[in-house]
């Protein structure tokens, strides 16, 4: 986690040395890069015979997770709209 964390600071760093310069190009070479992450992750699980026997169990519990996040912040997004319509309505 700490090689995640100084990756990161070196990147905001490096970010801010290069923020006056013209980078069109690093959008594109963004792109490339993840996809070719995304290719060598699924080139490492394809190969994981583990991971291939369990991903049925995986596969749900990714979908529990991600209809938990949505249904979490949802209501959490209803609750402070109705909280800021309240305060706008006293306010008037």
């Amino acid at each position: 986690m700490l090689k995640i964390i100084l990756m990161m600071a070196c990147g905001i760093l490096v970010g801010r040395m290069l923020q006056k310069r013209d980078l069109k190009w690093l959008s594109p070479l963004t792109a490339v890069l993840i996809w070719a992450l995304l290719f060598l992750l699924g080139v490492e699980v394809g190969s994981d015979s583990h991971v291939i026997r369990s991903l049925s169990r995986l596969g749900g519990e990714a979908a529990l997770l991600a209809i938990g996040g949505v249904l979490g912040s949802s209501l959490c997004a209803l609750l402070l709209w109705r909280s800021t319509k309240k305060r706008k309505e006293l306010a008037e």
